[in-house]
């Protein structure tokens, strides 16, 4: 099966071993509890499960249920009917009938008062709702698929979450991590953002893409980053206003994050990550049979090149396809690093269009994950 990420940037192994999952998952209809710290990106992850589910044709609905006073959360979820309350003038149905097919995501369920939380273990065993001043039982057939950002465990121990629901809800547990522990996805993020800010800001200044100095790079990598993903996106756009300069350069970082990194001459460089290409693609060859294959077919020394065979092919049960999309992915990852990740210099090396590059590693993306 191949995973539709929904444009999940990353290629850390800790990633990887979460698509692992998801792509086992998605097509079931189980219960997932996603749990990370704010700003990891787990409502991108529930979309990605939901897009790659059998529900994918339905809705999916979201709901916060931390952002909406605990008094209207009820009516938000399972509707009302009119005159239920002063402001019912008339009936109106819940998320859970809106998500009726398809998928409901209760986003920071650990903010969910004890008695709410009955309502919807009443939702999980029995499929069922009542709405806010009806008597009529309504069937709903959803998916649910909940995130915190909190520890539920230490939360039921402390009499703050139903033990009940929590094992309902922890059917399938889904773990994100924070960003400090997925290494090089850092900076694959952060230019990720500098080049969806191109549009926005660099280009009012008649600037081209902003790059990163390598030591900009040694510091981002090595910062905390306490709001992980959301704080580097804001992080870049700031960036992206204020700096004056085509290079991104240590003036140009704030006073806080540089005390927190420290001397940025005493940091290593952060190495390029293995792209993900063989996380969940059904393949017939093995990623070690496919880097020894390379290594004899394109040597480390370019002057013993040598063209692959039909029968190399043979060996190894790949046919022509499979080949050139292997061909060409490792040259894209060779430019890649080469230009220390900069598009624009990567497709100067591969003697292309930049958005032909970068067209081929969105088609990438999307087909190898």
């Amino acid at each position: 099966m191949k995973l539709d990420t929904k444009g999940i940037i990353g290629q850390s192994s800790t990633l990887n071993e979460l698509f692992k999952v998801l792509v086992k998952v998605a097509p079931t209809d189980s219960t997932v509890l996603v749990a990370g710290e704010s700003g990891t990106g787990k409502e991108l992850i529930v979309r990605a499960l939901h897009a790659n589910s059998v529900r994918a044709d339905k809705p999916f609905v979201p709901i916060n249920c931390g952002a909406i006073p605990k008094d209207l959360l009820e009516s938000e979820l399972f509707g009302h009917e009119k005159g239920a309350f002063t402001s019912a003038v008339r009936s109106r149905p819940g998320r859970f009938e809106l998500a009726n097919g398809g998928t409901i995501f209760l986003d920071e369920i650990g903010e969910m008062d004890l008695l709410l939380q009955v309502k919807i273990l009443r939702v999980l065993q029995e499929k069922e709702i009542e709405r806010v001043g009806g008597t009529e039982i309504r069937k709903v057939d959803v998916r649910i698929v909940a995130a915190t950002n909190r520890d539920l465990e230490r939360e039921v121990a402390a009499g703050r979450f139903r033990e009940d629901l929590f094992y309902r809800l922890n059917v399938i547990p889904l773990s994100l991590p924070p960003l400090r522990e997925r290494g090089g996805d850092i900076l694959l993020l952060a230019e990720h953002f500098l080049e969806h800010f191109l549009e926005h800001f660099c280009k009012k200044k008649n600037r081209p893409l902003l790059r990163l100095s390598s030591d900009v790079k040694k510091a981002l990598n090595a910062y905390h980053w306490a709001g992980n993903v959301r704080e580097l996106e804001n992080f870049m756009e700031r960036i992206s206003i204020l700096c004056d300069d085509d290079v991104v350069q240590l003036k140009d970082l704030p006073q806080k994050l540089l005390n927190e990194v420290g001397d940025v001459s005493l940091l290593s460089m952060p190495q390029p990550l293995e792209p993900v290409c063989e996380v969940v693609k059904e393949q017939k060859v093995s990623h070690n049979e496919e880097r020894n294959f390379f290594k004899a077919v394109f040597s480390e020394e370019k002057s013993e090149f040598s063209w692959a065979t039909v029968d190399d092919l043979k060996k190894l049960g790949i046919g022509l396809k499979e080949f050139l999309e292997i061909s060409e992915e490792r040259l894209l990852n060779e430019a890649l690093t080469m230009a220390d990740g900069v598009k624009n210099q990567a497709a100067e090396i591969l003697g292309i269009k930049r958005t032909t590059l970068i067209e081929k590693l969105k088609k990438k993306t999307n087909e190898s994950i």
